[in-house]
């Protein structure tokens, strides 16, 4: 068997036998057909299915040609080989989460090194996608168009999710359109599978194939509980073990998306190991589920907090957590600076420690990222001495275009083009909407105030 990422296109649809017509008539999503008294999930399926759309992206790969030495010199190098661009194609789906503000969500691998990525809705409307933001280590990207008479996916808490739980796969397989497939949760917080670094996978028997990346699983109130991102299965095919992306995990890193333009991963600072039922016995625990703490790091937010090594964490934010991996991936997608709490086992006692997480290394935003002209320096949130918010020069290169035109650590990008910005997203709106040639920026600096110019 071989994982899968579903970037490419799929096939298959998927039923399941219901158990009986009486067993699902009194729920809100039933209905039955004019013509003959039989469950159908049509009328769920009615709402929730334009909200699902299709992406086809393009863009160009640079590889690496590696060169025999002895015919290297017909290619005027001597040096690894010759770098060759390859344009190449993507098709996949996402979810429309937000209609007025036309928030779209995906995989990072849909759209990942592409530049132009084209959104058909379910009505055949078509419309050219801005990336608002990506993040590979979680492989959730944001999108958004501009289009009036949209459809969103209201989400579910899916935290509540229970093993059996059926479970809809709406998604564009193999791009030959929209196909709606049928299962149950399989299992919950799937881990350890190398697909991403972060993982708290749901588990789902919903026939779901290459193409179906970033399209929506849905419960039986057309809720969204998650996003369908890969499969377990020879040769790409599905043999009914897919995985998605839990709508609370996606919904952390789209507010953060949202808010900052990038991710701003929080850490715990702790190395430890998924308890078992060997590290149970040998703790002394009554619980076989949790993570237990192997190493609390100097100068983290766990030791800020008084997190001590042998701690077994049970819970976080009044939620369980089976393993270390998924305490992982949940600290890792809730944000820096927020506070959690965390459910702890230690010499027998059940106790709660709040803990306030701190930025991980290098989560600072690349700067030429937002603009060429920026690059080498790593930006922030942050305020001025004066407590006005804005953009922070983390540091900066030497030697690069951002000391070029003049920006120096510590500054504080606070505007653009006389335009008032108070955090990275708007720094970014305020330069993806500049239609001149030259830009702005006003900056603070100490206790004084300059404009740099940006041609």
């Amino acid at each position: 068997m071989k994982l899968t990422r579903l970037a490419k296109i799929s096939v298959v649809t998927a039923c399941l036998t219901l158990a009986s017509a009486n067993s699902f008539a009194a729920l809100p999503w039933f209905g039955n057909s004019d013509k003959e008294s039989t469950p159908t999930l049509a009328p769920m399926l009615e709402k929730a299915t334009p909200a699902v759309i299709n992406i086809a992206a393009a863009g160009v790969k640079k590889e690496q040609q590696n060169v025999p030495e002895l015919f290297r010199h017909f290619f005027g190098q001597r040096g690894q080989g010759h770098v060759q661009e390859k344009p190449f194609r993507t098709a996949g789906s996402g979810v429309i989460i937000d209609a007025d503000k036309g928030y779209i969500v995906t995989n990072h691998h849909v759209i990942a090194d592409t530049d132009k990525i084209m959104i058909t809705l379910k009505d055949g409307r078509q419309f050219e996608a801005k990336k608002l933001g990506s993040d590979a280590d979680s492989d959730i990207a944001l999108l958004q168009i501009e289009a009036d008479n949209l459809t969103a996916l209201p989400l579910a808490d899916s935290d509540k999710l229970r093993v059996g739980d059926f479970a809809i796969a709406i998604g564009n397989p193999f791009a030959i359109g929209q196909t709606v497939t049928s299962g149950i949760i399989s299992a919950l917080g799937r881990s350890g599978l190398g697909i991403e670094n972060y993982e708290n996978f749901i588990q789902t028997d919903a026939a779901i194939n290459s193409g179906n990346s970033g399209g929506a699983l849905v419960n039986f109130n057309g809720e969204l509980i998650g996003i369908n991102t890969a499969i377990l299965g020879p040769a790409g095919g599905n043999v009914g073990i897919g995985f998605a992306i839990p709508s609370n995990m996606m919904k952390n890193l789209v507010d953060q998306i949202v808010e900052f333009g990038e991710i701003k991963r929080g850490v715990l600072g702790i190395s430890g190991d998924n308890i078992d039922a060997g590290l149970a016995k040998a703790f002394g625990l009554s619980t076989s589920q949790g993570a237990i703490v192997r190493q609390v790091f100097e100068d983290t937010a766990a030791e800020e907090a008084g997190i001590k090594p042998g701690d077994a964490i049970i819970s976080i934010n009044d939620k369980k957590v089976t393993s270390f991996h998924e305490l992982r991936a949940k600290i890792g997608t809730i944000g820096a600076g927020n506070t959690v709490k965390l459910g702890i086992i230690r010499d027998g006692e059940s106790m709660t420690i709040k803990v306030k997480l701190r930025e991980s290394e290098g989560a600072n935003v690349i700067a030429e990222n937002i603009h060429p002209a920026l690059q080498g320096a790593k930006l922030a949130n942050g305020e001025t001495q004066d407590n006005q918010k804005g953009v922070i020069v983390k540091s900066i290169d030497a030697r690069t275009p951002a000391t070029s035109i003049g920006l120096e650590e510590g500054d504080v990008i606070i505007g653009v083009n006389r335009q008032r910005v108070t955090n990275l997203a708007e720094l970014r709106d305020k330069f993806d909407d500049n239609q001149d040639n030259i830009i702005a920026l006003n900056i603070v600096r100490g206790r004084s105030q300059l404009y740099l110019v940006i041609r």
